[in-house]
């Protein structure tokens, strides 16, 4: 007689276990971008911007995984906040560039006072190593389906 496979469960899969990672983020970010006036993508913009101003919206989307369309309502929010301002690029008009404000330079300050490291309960040696482990799994599932429209 032959049994049958046990029939995988939700909490098998490892795509709902980052799914749901990802909706705890975003529970335990709320408080942090409420008190800075900021969604999550918003937020996670400026921080692009912070390490690198004056970005092309072209690679700032590529950067953040975000299409334009995507990206450019985000973009005038915050244009409209008074943290970043767009414009075309001189050497290429079909370019638009984003940059910080001062005011958006200012967010820095009052954000890296504002960490979850201890609400992940990882150690400091555990954190990069899961953090190298997501973002491997990331590139892999974007090079394994590269193409696939």
């Amino acid at each position: 007689m032959t049994t049958k496979p046990p029939v995988p469960q939700l909490a098998d899969f490892l795509c709902f276990a980052v799914y749901s990672a990802n909706l705890a983020f975003g529970k335990a970010y709320k408080p942090i971008l409420d008190q800075l006036g900021l969604t999550y993508t918003q937020y996670i913009a400026i921080i692009a911007l912070w390490e690198e101003d004056h970005q092309t919206v072209s690679g700032l989307g590529e950067k953040l995984f975000l299409e334009s369309n995507t990206l450019t309502p985000i973009l005038k929010k915050l244009e409209a906040m008074g943290y970043v301002n767009r414009a075309r690029d001189a050497a290429d008009e079909r370019q638009v560039r984003v940059g910080l404000t001062p005011a958006g330079r200012a967010l820095r300050e009052s954000a890296f006072n504002m960490s979850l490291r201890d609400a992940t309960g990882l150690t400091p040696e555990e954190f990069p190593v899961v953090q190298k482990a997501v973002v491997k799994l990331r590139n892999n599932l974007i090079k394994a389906t590269a193409g696939k429209g």
